[in-house]
């Protein structure tokens, strides 16, 4: 495969990257916005350390966040090591001893097991008396009918959703299906917490998790909202009381969001933001481009180009794992850094199967970054994530994809 059948492929992408392009310049508007009514200036680039008292460039960007999730407050914190960990702290600071958490999507991804107790790990909620429920999707659809009699019939304290795919086999969820199921869930019980697991959606769409209600919003910055620029953190958005909990649960109890210093992370964070919508749409076109491209190759792809994006995540099922190992290898060998490295399947903490993952980023791990990994475990699915340009993007797809076919 060479750049001809990328650019007839172009052509009948037209007008899938056209509407990629329009949401972009809304979210773009979305976080300038923001910027000004914050009034982001060079004072914010400055760094705090030690306890990190009064640090100017932090509040500011917890305001700017609030301002984009149009939500009552933020927490934006290097202190968070990834997206699970805050999460983590999410469920850790909103749940107490005898309440439940219940997932409307199905079990969560792998990495939550040993948050939740699945695998009776001593540190689990399940050590500390939380109960676990879950209903399963369907038709990647949620069982609106389950989820009613379910919280009819026993108290919830915390709705977990997870709208990306994880290393399942369903489809992502979108914001309308969000915006319905809260809706049924705030008219039978509305003070059930409604948390979402936010990863890999961040300005797919126009709208956040927060803009139809959610209560809690959480998000890894190694991913979109960081746009290769952030070298780590995440962030929990959403009520403000619920928000105060998780600080509490991150820092100090009673001291909160008024500690913890940015140390030099301030710029890089504010940087990101600024970006974001630009590499998530570079995101979104580099998987458009690799569904389309694959799909004529005879493999099995979700989402199908031409289907509605609620994530930066393309699937490619290969049914084999030599081809998986093939793909991700390919992958690597696209990408900027460590390009003459081979990726090998290995254990990984918080995965139950080897993983093997393609990651050559600026930043150990980053998803936002063009990348590509999966379980070794039929049916051997890679999943495809990231490209910080379309170029790039595209460059690495043509590798990965003649590293199959060669």
């Amino acid at each position: 495969m060479n750049l001809e059948d990328v650019k007839k492929a172009e052509i009948v992408l037209k007008d899938v990257y056209s509407k990629i392009d329009d949401v972009c310049f809304y979210n773009s508007q979305k976080v300038i916005s923001a910027f000004w009514k914050e009034n982001v200036n060079e004072a914010c680039f400055n760094s705090t350390t030690g306890y990190g008292y009064g640090d100017y460039g932090r509040d500011i960007i917890e305001k700017v966040y609030a301002d984009v999730f149009k939500c009552e407050k933020a927490l934006v914190r290097n202190q968070f090591i990834s997206g699970t960990h805050a999460i983590s702290i999410a469920l850790f600071a909103l749940l107490r001893p005898g309440d439940t958490l219940l997932s409307i999507t199905g079990k969560p991804y792998d990495t939550l097991d040993s948050v939740i107790g699945f695998n009776d790990n001593k540190s689990s909620l399940k050590t500390f008396g939380i109960k676990y429920e879950q209903i399963d999707l369907v038709d990647n659809d949620f069982d609106y009918k389950e989820i009613e009699e379910f919280l009819k019939n026993n108290k919830v304290k915390v709705i977990e959703v997870q709208r990306s795919i994880g290393y399942s086999t369903r489809k992502s969820i979108s914001i309308d299906a969000l915006e319905k199921v809260i809706k049924l869930i705030k008219s039978i019980d509305k003070d059930i917490i409604v948390m979402v697991d936010n990863c890999y959606c961040e300005f797919v769409s126009s709208k956040e998790p927060t803009e139809v209600d959610a209560d809690i919003c959480v998000g890894s910055l190694i991913k979109n909202l960081g746009a290769g620029i952030a070298s780590n953190g995440a962030y929990i958005v959403g009520k403000e009381d619920l928000v105060y909990l998780c600080s509490e649960r991150l820092n100090v109890p009673g001291e909160a969001d008024e500690v913890g210093p940015s140390l030099g992370a301030n710029k890089s964070f504010l940087q990101g933001l600024y970006l974001a919508p630009s590499v998530v749409a570079s995101s979104l076109k580099t998987a458009a481009l690799a569904s389309y491209l694959l799909e004529n190759l005879g493999y099995n792809v979700s989402p199908r180009w031409n289907e509605e994006r609620c994530d930066i995540v393309e699937t490619i099922k290969f049914g084999n794992k030599e081809k998986l190992i093939k793909f991700v290898e390919g992958i690597q060998n696209g990408s900027a850094v460590d390009a003459s490295s081979t990726p090998v399947p290995t254990n990984m903490p918080g995965y139950d199967d080897e993983i093997i993952m393609a990651s050559g980023s600026f930043t150990q791990g980053s998803s936002i970054e063009i990348s590509c990994d999966g379980p070794l475990r039929s049916p051997y699915i890679a999943y495809l994530q990231g490209g910080l340009t379309y170029e790039y993007g595209k460059i690495a797809i043509l590798k990965a994809i003649n590293n199959i076919t060669k």
